[in-house]
């Protein structure tokens, strides 16, 4: 009789039922008719179990080349992927066709289940709350992430701990290096506000890799210390096995994630400076651990107290000043306020920053730089620090080696390239060399940048009268204000008057 086909759902709907309800009423609960359940009685099989098993409706295509053919090629090599031997079976028999391929893929398939080799398993951990906190860094080459219009290369730094997935991200500038390791993994242990019992990372093994023998013992040495200084057992994942880290390896993806949504969101991916860029990624991880409020609360009960200082996250080493009013530090030029020329400096050296000293009076703190990876030097260069130098030797600014680095914005350069194609080579080289200096004296390098800018799409030359009387007043044409100090007995002499007066 034509209709529906019982299916195995309702004929389970109906034994069950059947257990408490006549036959009718089972099967009107179950939709089907008593008929059915009569028969249903009689035969208790399902009926997906019924049905015949259904036989091939054409010829096998790989009956006279499975055996013979691919079977030897997968003992032969058995991590040959499927595609590749049915490329290599097309071109040994042509009358096959493209028409084969899922076919062949389904039966290399099934063949690998019965006869393939044992594969790694993945022993699922059972984490107890604060005893295994996870560091590992990732990169953001992919994310397009853009400071004021520069493309930002970096990487973050990411902490997570493994029972509640507490997090903490750190964005980095460098590679992964130990100094961008403690700073990470310190921030982030303060703000969590405890340390747990063990520490895991792979990050020193990518640090490792270039060192020499004295270099990699001395980064072991360091690493240990700053664990220790904690209270954490320090271990490390076997190099190249990543699952080991699996519970901070997985959640890279998820945080690039969030903060690619975050930012198409946001309608931006460029920023005004690096501190916006941190607050931005700061605010997505704490939504995460919003999340997670409940287990982190557990788990940071379980926490090691802190100590009560951080330790040292920052490198430290010797340079001298030379004449050319700077120094050069891990193929880095750096330009520094030439009254400290011939002097010996301590410099800490941070992530994304040089912390200079003299003695134990810090100086000034300059942005850190890094060499191409080809190994071409780079130049940190601050114009200020040169100036007054300069324009007492206006034409050094044509072949300086660190010309394209003295110019504090883009308008400053294509200022200096329009000047040199007009104007000969000493009057653009004097023309940019005050400019310059008025940016620096009366504090408008933005200002006077957006003015350039307006002459440069003019298609004009800077009026240099016009922009000295925009950023007037010409410091050197203040008046000299002098102060005089009275004596100090002029006070003593009020001060006894108004006690004679009150005593009176």
């Amino acid at each position: 009789m034509p209709g529906r086909h019982v299916t195995d759902h309702q004929m389970r709907l109906y034994m069950k039922f059947r257990q408490t309800n006549s036959t009718a009423v089972a099967a009107a609960k179950a939709s089907i008719s008593t008929a059915t359940a009569y028969r249903i009685e009689k035969d208790s099989r399902l009926p997906s179990q019924k049905k015949a098993p259904r036989e091939r409706r054409r010829a096998d295509p790989l009956a006279d080349i499975f055996q013979t053919e691919v079977v030897a090629m997968l003992q032969a090599a058995p991590g040959i992927r499927a595609v590749a031997i049915f490329e290599e079976m097309l071109r040994r028999h042509p009358d096959l066709g493209n028409g084969v391929r899922r076919t062949l893929e389904r039966r290399v398939r099934s063949w690998r289940a019965v006869h393939g080799a044992e594969q790694e398993v993945i022993f699922r951990q059972v984490h107890e709350p604060g005893r295994l906190g996870l560091s590992d860094f990732t990169d953001m080459g992919k994310a397009g992430i853009t400071i004021a219009g520069q493309p930002l290369d970096h990487r973050l730094y990411h902490f997570r701990l493994a029972y509640s997935g507490f997090e903490h991200a750190h964005v980095v500038l460098g590679g992964e290096s130990f100094v961008a390791l403690a700073q990470g993994l310190q921030n982030a242990l303060w703000s969590l506000g405890g340390a747990p019992r063990e520490h895991r990372s792979d990050s020193l093994s990518a640090a490792f890799r270039n060192l020499d023998k004295d270099a990699r013992e001395d980064l072991t040495r360091r690493y240990d210390e700053l664990c220790g200084h904690y209270g954490m057992i320090p271990s490390r994942n076997d190099r190249g096995i990543a699952h080991e880290n699996g519970s901070i390896e997985g959640p890279h993806g998820h945080l690039k994630r969030a903060i690619d949504d975050a930012a198409l969101m946001r309608g931006s991916s460029d920023f005004g400076d690096l501190a916006c860029y941190r607050r931005f990624v700061d605010e997505i991880v704490s939504r995460v651990n919003a999340r997670n409020s409940k287990r982190i609360d557990i788990e940071r009960a379980e926490l090691q107290e802190l100590p009560v200082r951080r330790t040292s996250d920052y490198e430290e080493v010797t340079v001298r000043v030379t004449s050319s009013g700077g120094f050069t530090l891990r193929k880095v030029f750096y330009t520094v306020p030439s009254r400290l020329i011939g002097h010996r400096l301590r410099v800490r050296l941070f992530d994304d920053r040089l912390d200079i000293f003299i003695g134990g009076t810090l100086l000034v703190t300059l942005p850190r730089g890094r060499a191409s990876p080809s190994g071409k030097h780079d130049q940190v260069v601050n114009y200020r620090h040169v100036i007054h130098s300069l324009r007492r030797k206006p034409m050094a600014l044509l072949n300086l080696v660190y010309r394209d680095q003295l110019f504090p914005r883009a308008a400053y350069r294509h200022t200096f390239d329009m000047l040199m194609e007009r104007l000969p080579e000493r009057q653009a080289c004097r023309i940019m060399v005050d400019l310059l200096a008025m940016a620096h004296e009366r504090a408008c390098e933005s200002e006077l940048a957006d003015q350039l800018d307006a002459a440069l799409q003019a298609r004009r030359l800077p009026d240099m009268a016009a922009l000295r009387e925009r950023f007037a007043p010409d410091p050197s044409r203040l008046p000299n204000v002098v102060v005089r100090l009275a004596p100090l007995n002029a006070y003593e002499a009020l001060l006894g008057a108004s006690l004679t007066g009150d005593a009176a």
